[in-house]
C-alpha cells in the first residue's frame, strides 16, 4: 500500500519530469503553453480519449486531424448525418464508439447548450462516457482533482505499489491509489504525465527503470520484479465462429453493400451481404443465403477476423453480375465510392480476398 504522506513527493517529481519531457500530441496543451495560459479544449480532449480507447496513439493521430478538420466543435459534430460519422470512422475499430460519438454530441448541444459538463459526475450521464473517461475528460479539461486510470495508468501503479492482487480484480485497488497519488493542483498534467510515463518508460516489457523519475518510490523495482506486475488473470480461450460472406460485382466494378442493424457489433456499419456468425462451422446453402441467384464462387481461402471476444472465420463466395438491381436495404456501391463507405476491417478483408484473387487470376492467364 502507498503511504498517502508521499503523495506529494511522487506527485511533484511525476509533474517536473513532465514538464521537461510531455509528448507533443495533436489534442494535448503541454504544460508551456498552459503556463502561458492556453487551456485544454474538452472537445479534443473528449475526442481523443474516446478514439484512444483499445486503440494506439499512431493509428489514432490521422483519424483525430480528419475529425476536427471536418468537424472543428461539439456542435458542428452534433450537425453531422450519423453515416458520414460512421465513413470517417472506417477502420478504427470498436463501431459502438463512433455511434456513441454522435449521440454524446447531440447530448451536449441539445441538454448542455453546446458546453461540456465540468464535472466527471456529469459527464457520465452522457453517452459513450464512462468512468475513465468522465474523469480524463473532467481532471484535463477542467481541473477536477479526479484519479484517472487507463492501461498505462493501470501498470505503473501496480508496479509502484507492488499490487499482487490480478487484474481485473485489481482494479478497486489501483483506482483508489491513484486517488491517493493525484493532486489538487494540476490533475489533468499530473494523469497525462502518468500516461507519459507508461506509454514510454514504464513499458510492459523491459521498462527503462533507470530513465523512470519515481523509480525510488517503486516496490516492484527495489524487488527487481518490475516484470511481474500487473499481475493478470488467465484469459479463456477466444472461441472461434463461422459465417459466409458473399460478394457480388457488377462489370462496372461496383460492390453490393448493406447496413448492419444498429444493435450489436458492428452496429451501423456497412457490409456485404452474408449469414449469421455461428460456433458450428457448416456447408452454406448459397441458394438461400445469397443475396440473389447467381454463379457464386468460393474465394481461395477464407477470411480470418480476430475481434476481442471471438476468431471469426468468414468464407467468402463472389459473382459477377448484370445490371442487378439490389435488394431491398442494399446498394451497388462505385469504385470511386467504396473506399469511403462505412466498411470494418473484416468487411474490407472480404472485399480484398476476391479482388486479390482476381488479380491472381489474371496475372496466370497472361504468364500463359
Amino acid at each position: 500500500m502507498i503511504d498517502s504522506g508521499h503523495t506529494s513527493p511522487i506527485s511533484e517529481a511525476l509533474l517536473a519530469w513532465y514538464d521537461r519531457h510531455a509528448r507533443r500530441l495533436p489534442w494535448r496543451v503541454g504544460p508551456t503553453e498552459r503556463a502561458r495560459g492556453r487551456r485544454p479544449d474538452p472537445y479534443r480532449v473528449w475526442l481523443s480519449e474516446v478514439m484512444l480507447q483499445q486503440t494506439t496513439v499512431t493509428a489514432v493521430k490521422p483519424y483525430f486531424e480528419r475529425f476536427v478538420t471536418t468537424w472543428p466543435n461539439v456542435a458542428a459534430l452534433a450537425a453531422a448525418p450519423r453515416d458520414d460519422v460512421m465513413k470517417a470512422w472506417a477502420g478504427l475499430g470498436y463501431y459502438s464508439r463512433a455511434r456513441n460519438l454522435h449521440a454524446c454530441a447531440q447530448a451536449i448541444v441539445r441538454d448542455h447548450v453546446g458546453h461540456f459538463p465540468t464535472t466527471a459526475a456529469t459527464l457520465k450521464t452522457l453517452p459513450g462516457i464512462g468512468d475513465y473517461t468522465a474523469a480524463a475528460i473532467a481532471a484535463i479539461a477542467f481541473d477536477e482533482p479526479v484519479p484517472v486510470v487507463d492501461g498505462n495508468i493501470e501498470r505503473v501503479i501496480a508496479r509502484l505499489a507492488a499490487i499482487d492482487t490480478p487484474l481485473p480484480a485489481a482494479k478497486k485497488i489501483i483506482r483508489a491509489q491513484q486517488a491517493e497519488l493525484t493532486p489538487a493542483s494540476r490533475p489533468g498534467d499530473y494523469a497525462q504525465a502518468m500516461m507519459d510515463l507508461g506509454a514510454g518508460i514504464c513499458t510492459p516489457k523491459r521498462p527503462a527503470c533507470v530513465l523512470c523519475p519515481i523509480t525510488t518510490a517503486c516496490v516492484a523495482r527495489a524487488r527487481g520484479e518490475q516484470e511481474r506486475y500487473p499481475i493478470k488473470a488467465a484469459k479463456p480461450d477466444r472461441p472461434t465462429r463461422y459465417g459466409a460472406a458473399f460478394v457480388a460485382k457488377r462489370a462496372d466494378g461496383a460492390v453490393l453493400l448493406r447496413q448492419r442493424p444498429d444493435k450489436g457489433l458492428l452496429g451501423g456499419m456497412a457490409e456485404v451481404p452474408g449469414t449469421a456468425w455461428s460456433s458450428n462451422r457448416g456447408e452454406t446453402d448459397i441458394a438461400a443465403e445469397a443475396p440473389f441467384p447467381g454463379t457464386w464462387r468460393p474465394a481461395d481461402q477464407p477470411v480470418v477476423h480476430v475481434f476481442t471476444h471471438f476468431r471469426l472465420e468468414l468464407t467468402v463466395f463472389h459473382a459477377t453480375v448484370d445490371d442487378q438491381a439490389p435488394p431491398t436495404g442494399a446498394w451497388w456501391s462505385g469504385v470511386e465510392a467504396l473506399p469511403s463507405e462505412a466498411l470494418p476491417s473484416v468487411m474490407k478483408k472480404a472485399i480484398e480476398s476476391v479482388m486479390l484473387g482476381a488479380t491472381k487470376q489474371k496475372k496466370s492467364r497472361s504468364a500463359a
